[in-house]
Protein backbone atom coordinates (compact mmCIF):
# COMPACT_ATOMS: atom_id res chain seq x y z
CA UNK A 1 0.00 0.00 0.00
CA UNK A 2 1.67 3.41 -0.64
CA UNK A 3 1.89 5.86 1.80
CA UNK A 4 0.78 8.87 2.02
CA UNK A 5 1.70 11.43 4.78
CA UNK A 6 -1.12 14.32 5.13
CA UNK A 7 -0.25 18.05 5.09
CA UNK A 8 -1.21 20.53 7.29
CA UNK A 9 -0.29 24.21 7.16
CA UNK A 10 -1.25 26.42 9.98
CA UNK A 11 -1.51 29.95 11.10
CA UNK A 12 -2.65 31.14 8.03
CA UNK A 13 -4.00 34.43 7.36
CA UNK A 14 -4.18 35.78 3.88
CA UNK A 15 -6.10 34.43 0.82
CA UNK A 16 -2.40 34.50 -0.99
CA UNK A 17 -1.02 32.35 1.61
CA UNK A 18 -3.91 29.75 0.99
CA UNK A 19 -4.02 29.50 -2.74
CA UNK A 20 -0.02 29.04 -2.47
CA UNK A 21 -0.90 26.15 0.43
CA UNK A 22 -3.44 24.30 -0.92
CA UNK A 23 -1.44 24.47 -4.64
CA UNK A 24 1.38 22.98 -3.02
CA UNK A 25 -1.00 19.75 -1.81
CA UNK A 26 -2.03 20.90 1.71
CA UNK A 27 -4.60 18.62 2.64
CA UNK A 28 -6.20 20.84 5.55
CA UNK A 29 -5.22 24.88 6.60
CA UNK A 30 -5.21 25.74 10.36
CA UNK A 31 -7.24 28.78 11.13
CA UNK A 32 -6.39 30.54 14.90
CA UNK A 33 -9.02 31.50 17.16
CA UNK A 34 -6.64 32.24 20.06
CA UNK A 35 -6.27 35.63 20.15
CA UNK A 36 -3.49 35.88 22.32
CA UNK A 37 -1.69 34.34 19.20
CA UNK A 38 0.09 36.55 16.73
CA UNK A 39 -1.78 34.53 14.33
CA UNK A 40 -5.01 35.21 15.21
CA UNK A 41 -7.39 35.42 12.88
CA UNK A 42 -11.26 36.98 13.90
CA UNK A 43 -14.08 34.33 13.21
CA UNK A 44 -15.33 36.29 10.30
CA UNK A 45 -11.96 36.43 8.62
CA UNK A 46 -11.88 32.68 9.41
CA UNK A 47 -14.64 31.54 7.96
CA UNK A 48 -14.14 34.01 4.64
CA UNK A 49 -10.62 31.97 4.28
CA UNK A 50 -12.50 28.68 5.15
CA UNK A 51 -15.12 29.27 2.16
CA UNK A 52 -11.92 30.08 -0.23
CA UNK A 53 -10.97 26.41 -0.02
CA UNK A 54 -11.94 24.10 -2.68
CA UNK A 55 -13.67 20.61 -2.09
CA UNK A 56 -11.23 17.59 -0.02
CA UNK A 57 -9.24 20.58 1.52
CA UNK A 58 -10.20 20.54 5.37
CA UNK A 59 -10.17 23.88 6.87
CA UNK A 60 -9.33 23.46 10.96
CA UNK A 61 -10.07 25.78 13.88
CA UNK A 62 -7.85 25.69 16.30
CA UNK A 63 -8.80 26.97 20.18
CA UNK A 64 -7.07 27.60 23.46
CA UNK A 65 -9.30 27.19 26.71
CA UNK A 66 -12.17 28.77 24.36
CA UNK A 67 -15.31 29.33 26.12
CA UNK A 68 -17.69 26.61 24.92
CA UNK A 69 -20.23 29.88 23.01
CA UNK A 70 -17.07 30.35 20.92
CA UNK A 71 -16.52 27.23 20.07
CA UNK A 72 -20.43 26.84 18.92
CA UNK A 73 -20.63 30.28 16.71
CA UNK A 74 -17.31 29.36 14.92
CA UNK A 75 -19.09 25.96 14.38
CA UNK A 76 -21.68 27.36 12.75
CA UNK A 77 -19.66 29.92 10.71
CA UNK A 78 -17.55 26.98 9.18
CA UNK A 79 -19.86 23.71 9.12
CA UNK A 80 -17.25 21.66 7.75
CA UNK A 81 -14.38 22.07 10.19
CA UNK A 82 -12.05 19.71 12.44
CA UNK A 83 -11.77 21.47 15.79
CA UNK A 84 -8.55 21.33 17.52
CA UNK A 85 -7.79 21.87 20.89
CA UNK A 86 -4.48 23.43 22.30
CA UNK A 87 -5.15 24.10 26.04
CA UNK A 88 -6.15 22.18 28.90
CA UNK A 89 -9.52 20.82 27.32
CA UNK A 90 -10.74 17.86 28.86
CA UNK A 91 -12.42 14.79 26.79
CA UNK A 92 -15.56 15.98 27.54
CA UNK A 93 -15.07 19.68 26.75
CA UNK A 94 -13.79 18.15 23.40
CA UNK A 95 -16.24 15.88 22.53
CA UNK A 96 -19.20 18.24 23.58
CA UNK A 97 -20.11 20.00 19.80
CA UNK A 98 -20.35 16.50 18.74
CA UNK A 99 -17.64 17.38 15.91
CA UNK A 100 -14.69 15.11 15.06
CA UNK A 101 -11.39 16.92 16.91
CA UNK A 102 -7.83 16.65 17.05
CA UNK A 103 -6.41 17.48 20.26
CA UNK A 104 -2.83 18.44 21.16
CA UNK A 105 -0.47 16.47 23.30
CA UNK A 106 2.68 18.45 25.23
CA UNK A 107 5.19 16.14 24.53
CA UNK A 108 8.35 16.16 26.98
CA UNK A 109 10.20 13.31 29.14
CA UNK A 110 7.57 11.12 31.40
CA UNK A 111 4.32 12.25 29.89
CA UNK A 112 2.04 9.44 29.52
CA UNK A 113 1.05 9.64 25.63
CA UNK A 114 -0.71 6.14 25.34
CA UNK A 115 -2.97 7.47 28.73
CA UNK A 116 -3.43 10.41 27.35
CA UNK A 117 -4.67 9.12 23.54
CA UNK A 118 -6.78 6.15 25.44
CA UNK A 119 -8.59 9.83 27.34
CA UNK A 120 -9.29 11.37 24.07
CA UNK A 121 -10.60 8.10 22.85
CA UNK A 122 -13.07 10.11 20.45
CA UNK A 123 -10.32 12.16 18.81
CA UNK A 124 -9.89 12.31 15.13
CA UNK A 125 -6.37 12.50 15.56
CA UNK A 126 -3.17 13.33 18.50
CA UNK A 127 -1.18 16.10 17.56
CA UNK A 128 2.13 16.12 19.32
CA UNK A 129 3.40 19.33 19.61
CA UNK A 130 6.34 20.33 22.06
CA UNK A 131 6.30 21.36 25.76
CA UNK A 132 6.91 24.93 26.48
CA UNK A 133 5.99 27.92 28.35
CA UNK A 134 2.54 29.35 27.33
CA UNK A 135 0.58 26.95 24.37
CA UNK A 136 1.29 25.85 21.49
CA UNK A 137 4.84 24.33 20.62
CA UNK A 138 6.89 27.87 19.77
CA UNK A 139 8.57 26.61 16.67
CA UNK A 140 10.56 23.64 18.48
CA UNK A 141 10.80 20.43 18.05
CA UNK A 142 10.67 17.58 20.47
CA UNK A 143 12.54 14.34 21.39
CA UNK A 144 11.01 12.24 18.45
CA UNK A 145 11.98 9.24 20.15
CA UNK A 146 9.54 10.09 22.51
CA UNK A 147 6.84 8.89 20.64
CA UNK A 148 5.91 5.50 22.05
CA UNK A 149 4.62 2.57 19.72
CA UNK A 150 1.19 1.37 19.50
CA UNK A 151 -0.63 5.06 19.81
CA UNK A 152 -4.76 4.39 19.78
CA UNK A 153 -5.38 7.56 17.61
CA UNK A 154 -3.62 8.44 14.20
CA UNK A 155 -0.76 10.89 15.19
CA UNK A 156 0.01 14.50 13.66
CA UNK A 157 3.55 15.11 14.05
CA UNK A 158 3.87 18.82 14.68
CA UNK A 159 6.75 21.18 16.66
CA UNK A 160 9.65 23.09 14.90
CA UNK A 161 9.14 21.28 11.95
CA UNK A 162 10.26 23.10 8.58
CA UNK A 163 11.24 22.17 5.30
CA UNK A 164 14.89 21.06 6.53
CA UNK A 165 13.66 18.46 9.39
CA UNK A 166 10.46 17.15 8.26
CA UNK A 167 11.91 14.12 5.75
CA UNK A 168 13.41 12.56 9.26
CA UNK A 169 10.23 13.19 11.23
CA UNK A 170 8.29 11.50 9.03
CA UNK A 171 10.54 8.84 8.75
CA UNK A 172 11.13 8.51 12.73
CA UNK A 173 7.49 8.49 13.87
CA UNK A 174 5.47 7.80 10.75
CA UNK A 175 2.78 9.80 11.55
CA UNK A 176 -1.08 9.91 10.43
CA UNK A 177 0.17 13.59 9.45
CA UNK A 178 2.63 16.35 9.97
CA UNK A 179 1.23 19.92 11.10
CA UNK A 180 3.84 23.24 10.51
CA UNK A 181 3.46 26.68 11.09
CA UNK A 182 6.51 28.86 11.61
CA UNK A 183 8.40 26.68 9.58
CA UNK A 184 6.99 28.06 6.40
CA UNK A 185 7.03 31.42 7.26
CA UNK A 186 8.64 34.79 6.29
CA UNK A 187 7.39 36.38 9.39
CA UNK A 188 4.37 35.69 12.19
CA UNK A 189 1.45 34.57 10.21
CA UNK A 190 2.90 35.42 6.71
CA UNK A 191 4.06 32.45 4.97
CA UNK A 192 7.01 31.95 2.33
CA UNK A 193 5.75 30.27 -0.62
CA UNK A 194 8.82 28.61 -1.42
CA UNK A 195 9.20 27.13 1.90
CA UNK A 196 5.84 25.82 1.48
CA UNK A 197 6.35 24.13 -2.03
CA UNK A 198 9.81 22.75 -0.11
CA UNK A 199 8.38 21.43 2.92
CA UNK A 200 5.01 19.51 0.76
CA UNK A 201 7.81 18.36 -1.38
CA UNK A 202 10.08 17.02 1.82
CA UNK A 203 7.03 15.13 2.91
CA UNK A 204 6.98 13.75 -0.07
CA UNK A 205 10.21 12.51 -0.32
CA UNK A 206 9.85 10.37 3.06
CA UNK A 207 6.47 9.17 1.36
CA UNK A 208 8.86 8.07 -1.29
CA UNK A 209 11.32 6.40 1.05
CA UNK A 210 9.04 4.50 2.78
CA UNK A 211 7.25 3.59 0.18
CA UNK A 212 10.45 1.69 -1.55
CA UNK A 213 11.30 0.29 2.07
CA UNK A 214 8.48 -1.60 1.91
CA UNK A 215 8.75 -2.80 -1.42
Amino acid sequence: MTTRTRIKICGLTREADLDIAVECGADAIGLVLYERSPRAVSLERAAALARRLPPFVTPVCLFVNAAPEAVTQAVQAIPNALLQFHGDETPAECERHQRPYLRAARMQPGFALLDFATAHANAAGILLDAHVEGYGGGGKAFDWSLVPPGVPRPVVLSGGLNPANVTDGVLCVRPWAVDVSSGVEAAKGIKDAGLMRRFCEAVREADSRIADADR
